[in-house]
């Protein structure tokens, strides 16, 4: 197959000009190691002496051409008899949103923001609700909407979006990519599906964006089988498709999930600049900017999105208007969505300990919604222990591999939709078969360090919802046994609190970390 048209080579003003990350944070995954805390720190450092580009242009003067922004599902008109106060704005609520993340990225206080209605204060906001609030922001990033929040993550709209496939029609070097990882051998196709379901983005959209850096989907561009960097980020020793796509999937959950909490409101272009992104639009969008930011400069990442031969472009030429696809699906969280009940993941009467409090679910930006468990029996280090986790809830184990095991408890098979549980660090040893049903307290397998990096035997315990990641607070509350878990300031502080009832999560099992499920 000939190529599509679109760059087949990396943009032009870059030049030979690359990035280069250090890999703590923006590499590293946030969970290795996840039951002893470690540092992470993230910086950029330029491989060779930078060239400025003449006149990028500043916030004040951006000229960016905006996207059309997808259809709302209220007027935005007030509510009869409410007048707009002087230095007021109007906005509509989109799904994920909550008062304390709209007051950060509109830069007021919470008792600022108005509504005809009575809006929970930590909960979801309904979508399409009308509020009005400050005008304070000046001068932003335009409001267009890239893509929908569903596009970002490994969610509903996947479905059976056959990656393989998709490759193989498409006939580019990705084909004939082959890379070893942890022993056994991928092809470029199978890279893409991996870093999609473990990382949870939708493998569409990794697709697209290495055709846009690199052609390979496509084409054979010249010296495609030496280029260690296909996306361009040369990270240094961290080479190849499988660590680049890594980073492509940590920089869109800091993007997304930055959006969601009202922790990202700034992003850093490539060359120096920042800017802030427009209070109105989506997570999904927050996540695009915040990808294309670290690759292009403040001038040029208008091309480079909306271009007639941009980003965008090739994604809806490919898969069609992603925002009617999104809405089959979306909204996806209501103010009326909560989690399903869950018991702990171990048998009743056994001592374990809450080894970690909340920290990554995953990768480098996905909110702290993970919590540790360690069986509290004489095991040497890192062994496989005599222990069994145990099905939190009933569900169907759909993926059941390197160290993870997912229970999908809607029962469809698609790890995209509903309440998912994923338990990490489950030893190959009596691991539970992907197709099994397992009803509630069943075995899933016993804790290891298998998977990722650990220091000791444990379980890494967390939740996605249509694909999503989940922080432990906010609107859906991590809640197990009628233990809700808290974060303390620090990833890996935290407790378990009931009533008055405390457990306090210590990395050595001491103290008040003991955890016995009751009968």
């Amino acid at each position: 197959m000939t190529n599509t048209g679109f760059p087949s080579q990396r943009p032009p003003f870059l030049g030979e000009l690359r990035i280069v990350l250090v890999i703590l944070a923006v590499l590293g995954l946030v969970l290795s190691g996840c039951n002893l805390p470690q540092n992470a720190h993230r910086t950029f450092i330029s491989s060779q002496q930078q060239t400025e580009i003449a006149g990028i242009l500043n916030p004040e003067g951006l000229a960016l051409t905006p996207t059309p922004s997808a259809p709302l599902s209220s007027s935005g008109t007030l509510p009869e008899g409410v007048t707009l106060p002087d230095g007021y704005r109007v906005y509509i609520t989109q799904q994920g949103d909550t008062l304390p993340a709209l007051a950060l990225r509109f830069g007021v206080a919470v008792n600022e923001i108005q509504s005809a209605q009575d809006l929970s204060p930590e909960g979801l906001l309904p979508p399409g609700t009308v509020v009005w609030l400050p005008d304070t922001l000046e001068e932003t990033l335009p409001a267009g909407l890239f893509l929908p929040d569903s596009e970002i993550n490994y969610g509903p709209t996947v479905g059976d979006f056959d990656t393989l496939a998709f490759s193989d029609i498409m006939g580019g070097y990705l084909n004939y990519y082959t890379e070893e990882i942890h022993g056994a051998v991928f092809s470029g196709p199978e890279i893409v599906q991996l870093v999609a379901v473990e990382f949870s983005i939708n493998p569409r959209l990794l697709l697209a964006f290495l055709e846009f850096r690199s052609g390979w989907v496509t084409s054979f561009p010249g010296g495609a089988s030496r280029d260690l960097y296909p996306l361009g980020f040369d990270a240094g020793a961290d080479t190849g498709l499988y660590k680049e796509l890594q980073i492509v999937a940590k920089l869109l959950a800091q993007g997304f999930y930055g959006w969601r909490d009202g922790s990202l409101v700034t992003v850093d272009f490539y060359g120096g600049d920042s800017a802030r992104l427009d209070p109105t639009i989506n997570a999904g969008t927050a996540a695009i900017w915040r990808l294309f930011s670290i690759l292009y400069t403040l001038e040029g990442v208008d091309w480079a999105l909306s271009g007639p031969d941009g980003f965008l472009a090739l994604y809806q030429q490919w898969f069609g208007d992603p925002w009617e696809m999104a809405a089959t699906v979306e909204p996806y969280l209501l103010e009326t969505s909560h989690q399903p009940d869950l018991v702990f993941p171990f048998a009743p009467g056994e001592d374990w300990s809450l080894t970690a409090g909340p920290h990554a679910t995953w990768q480098t930006g996905t909110p702290r919604g993970a919590i540790d468990f360690a069986p509290i029996i004489e095991e040497t280090r890192c062994s496989v222990s005599a222990r069994w986790v145990t099905a939190a809830a009933p569900g169907l184990v759909v993926r059941a591999n390197r160290g993870v095991v997912a229970i999908d408890l809607d029962g469809d098979g698609d790890e995209g939709t509903g309440w998912v549980l994923i338990y990490l660090h489950v030893a190959a040893k009596d691991r539970v078969p992907v197709g099994t049903w397992l009803e509630l307290d069943d075995p899933v397998g016993h804790p290891s360090c298998e998977g990722g990096i650990a220091t000791g035997t444990h379980l890494h315990f967390t939740r996605k919802f249509n694909g999503e990641w989940l922080g432990v607070g906010g609107p859906l509350p991590f809640i197990v046994d009628g233990w809700q878990a808290i974060a303390g300031e620090e990833r890996y502080e935290g407790w378990l609190v009931k009533g008055e009832d405390v457990i306090s999560a210590s990395p050595n099992g001491e103290g008040d970390s003991l955890v016995i499920r009751e009968d």
